[in-house]
């Protein structure tokens, strides 16, 4: 959700919290300290209002599986047991679908000890079906940076449904850091939905109930606006896509549009990657962050999102906008699945921020996705009904 930002409005008001998501500023900071740097020099379009994109450096490995390098083994030792061959990318170069790809970032960590970091795949690489995960040094998690933590940073990537042409310097996936813990009290986030334009419908009883584990969100089956579109579905075998390519393919190459019926039900096939949009228009107040939970058990057997961040500002009224929808990667796990119009699909999970970020997520300055409907990845041509 990260893709473009705007410069902050005056009258909101300050905040100042020890512990939270790192704002914008704070990033800048860092790379000025010396806690973030690179091989090239970050720049200032990597710098998201809560979030900086990620690089791939120079080289792919073809991995024979992915792998996580637990507690006693740094990344590079698995690579140079495990990768098959190794790829330049210097000059862009394809990853095939069905393959895992490992390769090490331009952006290394050397984090000050109350400093942590979690990741995820950007939204353009989530709505490609490109599974893009974060490893470290010594970690026996995927898209997490452990407190303190000092090394390079690798990308684990899986194109499921695209094969994609790649280079250095491409971003797909995002890094968001922490001092101390971001989480927000339930009552606090009840007070929140009561004061703030987060969600544009009330809650029943029992949402409000399971606040603990975020904010509900629904999926629309009953059409998108005024149009029987409710989704996409991806075609197999679909031509090759450029990640650093914007506006540039004909989505009839790649997509078949997925239409409402007098169900307003869909089954999900488990071999087939959806686009689908949320019911509900949801916000992020400028002095909180998000992060979709990605994978819910209690709610069925998909997933429903792959890249998870919602900067600060996203859908927001100071952002020019009152509520944008969510657009939902799905996918079903192994079984064939039935989801119903309003059915419980994620959780949107907010964070404090340290401080209101000197730069929003928003419209004005072109951001693809801020008053989005149902809508395809920046790569593609409008889809056109």
């Amino acid at each position: 959700m990260n893709d473009q930002i705007i410069s902050m409005k005056s009258g909101q008001g300050d905040i100042s919290r020890n512990t939270g998501v790192l704002p914008f500023q704070s990033l800048n900071a860092l790379i000025r300290d010396g806690e973030l740097h690179s091989l090239s020099p970050i720049t200032s379009q990597q710098i998201q209002p809560a979030s900086l994109d990620l690089r791939l450096g120079k080289t792919a490995y073809r991995m024979r599986a992915s792998f996580l390098p637990g507690p006693k083994r740094t990344v590079k030792e698995q690579i140079d047991s495990s990768s098959l061959h190794q790829i330049d990318l210097t000059s862009g170069a394809l990853l095939e679908t069905g393959c895992v790809y490992l390769i090490p970032l331009l952006e290394s960590l050397s984090l000050s000890d109350g400093l942590s970091g979690v990741a995820n795949p950007k939204s353009s690489t989530g709505r490609l079906d490109i599974f893009t995960r974060l490893l470290t040094d010594y970690s026996s998690d995927f898209d997490v940076v452990t407190r303190g933590y000092h090394g390079p940073l690798y990308a684990e990537i899986f194109p499921r449904t695209f094969s994609i042409i790649a280079r250095t310097g491409s971003k797909l996936n995002q890094l968001r850091l922490c001092r101390g813990s971001a989480d927000i009290r339930e009552g606090e986030l009840k007070r929140l939905l009561k004061d703030q334009p987060v969600l544009d419908r009330d809650l029943t009883e029992q949402e409000e109930n399971t606040l603990f584990r975020g904010v509900p969100l629904s999926i629309d089956l009953a059409g998108v606006g005024d149009t029987d579109l409710v989704g996409f579905k991806a075609k197999p075998y679909a031509p090759l896509i450029d990640v650093d390519k914007q506006g540039h393919y004909n989505p009839i190459n790649y997509w078949d549009p997925v239409y409402c019926d007098s169900s307003r039900s869909i089954i999900l096939n488990p071999d087939d990657f959806y686009i689908l949009a949320s019911k509900e228009s949801v916000s992020v107040p400028v002095d909180y962050a998000a992060e979709m939970v990605p994978y819910d058990a209690f709610t069925g057997e998909f997933r429903a999102h792959y890249a998870g961040f919602f900067d600060p500002g996203f859908g927001h009224a100071v952002a020019d906008a009152a509520g944008t929808r969510a657009v939902l990667e799905v996918r079903s796990y192994g079984v064939p699945f039935t989801m119903e119009d309003a059915q419980l699909v994620g959780r949107l999970k907010y964070e404090h921020l340290t401080d209101k970020p000197d730069k929003l997520y928003g419209a004005e300055s072109g951001s693809s996705y801020q008053r989005q409907g149902l809508t395809l990845s920046k790569h593609f041509r409008p889809w056109v009904t």
